[in-house]
């Protein structure tokens, strides 16, 4: 029964905890409820067996569990707690997932600094640690955790209200939840750390929140989201082999991609490529759809795709960018050349914590025969690592190069 209860907690709660702070009104106050909830559930499941719904049974315990907390308060007339309705509420599958948007935007709420916005909605949003959290932004966990601190009580202080905006405000907004929801796929589609190549959960969870925003929004950018989301995720299949190491772009086996969502996540990039205004992420939706039309790594159009990343620097100019951009560089012109650009990355200070930054210049230095530069690369990279798949990668390419010899 207790694995029964965790395999629950790890798909149900952001659901119940989205729906507890709508019915309690404070984030804190719902987590605590949330908590109490499922200890109640490890002390009756096994004697009473698991009820037919357990989400609903969930929530309900830890509302009640939560009104009977605050009754017992002292002096709780006196008390700045939060108004809690007594009565039954529907728990119906559209009020829940409701919850879940209304929690979205409320994290992103504009009164929220940007950094905060992302830190509190994939902690509260998406359940993540501040340690994956702080590997996504490339920054430290207590610097995560204060932010998320400082957000909850902006929230409460300034009375956010916790709803789905207006449809005239959405646009506003728009950018924010963006990136949340980007950063959410990318943790579910190239997990920071653990034993595992992908977490399926989190990227569905962030395309369902993507399609979930094109119902309420007609917005380019936000189409070129959820094609680039798509795009990627055709290729999940492949990304790992029988026994749970990565399988890179260039060895893994195309028939097996999905091509219905190829044909989604391409239509998708029309549809956004047709604006007047293209944004990053349609740009980046382009660039996986010309390497999800390729039929064979040797048949991708790198000259395409440079190109492609050439406008992306100048709409997100970014480190990351320039480094992709390098590695397709590279791709067309020749290794010696990618290595060139990733060394003036490192020179301006940027990027020398970022593992894929040093994999991506050790792999091009070994394939330009450069073999003492590409095994110090993929040391680097292997330090910084703490994803166990990306580790055995290395380590197999670190042993690739025993015996070779660039001097």
């Amino acid at each position: 029964m207790r694995d029964a209860i965790e395999a629950v907690y790890r798909e149900e709660s952001r659901r119940i905890l989205a729906t507890l702070i709508r019915l309690l009104g404070d984030f804190d106050l719902a987590e605590e409820a949330m908590q109490d909830a499922f200890t109640a559930a490890v002390e009756r499941w096994p004697l009473e067996g698991m009820p037919a719904n357990p989400r609903s049974w969930l929530i309900s315990a830890g509302r009640f569990r939560a009104i009977d907390r605050l009754r017992r308060a002292t002096r709780f007339a006196e008390l700045d707690l939060p108004s809690v309705d007594v009565h039954e509420p529907a728990l119906d599958d559209e009020t829940i997932a409701d919850d879940q948007l209304r929690l979205l935007f409320t994290c992103c709420h504009p009164a929220l600094s940007p950094d905060a916005q992302i830190a509190l909605t994939l902690r509260e949003v998406c359940g993540l640690t501040t340690e994956a959290i702080a590997h996504a932004f490339i920054t430290s966990p207590p610097t995560i955790a204060q932010r998320i601190v400082r957000a909850k009580a902006k929230i409460r202080g300034a009375r956010i209200p916790y709803a789905v905006p207006l449809p005239a405000d959405l646009p506003d907004l728009l950018d924010a939840v963006l990136h949340v929801i980007y950063l959410v796929f990318n943790e579910g589609y190239s997990p920071s750390s653990g034993a595992d190549v992908t977490h399926a959960s989190l990227s569905a969870e962030a395309i369902r929140l993507g399609r979930e925003l094109m119902t309420l929004l007609d917005e380019p950018e936000l189409h070129g989201l959820v094609a680039l989301m798509l795009l990627h995720e055709a290729r999940r299949d492949t990304r790992s082999s029988a026994n749970g190491d990565i399988v890179l772009l260039e060895d893994q086996d195309r028939g097996r991609w999905n091509r219905e969502m190829i044909a989604d996540g391409s239509q998708l990039v029309k549809r956004a490529l047709r604006s007047r205004r293209i944004g990053a992420f349609t740009l980046q939706a382009a660039i996986a759809a010309v390497h999800a039309e390729a039929p064979s790594a040797d048949a991708t159009d790198w000259r395409k795709i440079v190109a492609l990343y050439d406008l992306l620097r100048r709409a997100d100019p970014s480190p990351i960018v320039e480094l992709n951009r390098a590695v397709a560089v590279a791709m067309r012109d020749g290794a010696a050349i990618g290595v060139a650009i990733i060394d003036d990355l490192f020179a301006r200070g940027e990027l020398g914590q970022y593992r894929f930054a040093h994999a991506a210049r050790a792999e091009l230095c070994r394939r330009a025969g450069r073999f003492a530069d590409a095994r110090d690369g993929f040391e680097r990279a292997l330090a910084l690592s703490e994803s166990a798949p990306e580790r055995r990668l290395i380590e197999l390419r670190l042993g690739s190069l025993a015996g070779h010899s660039n001097e």
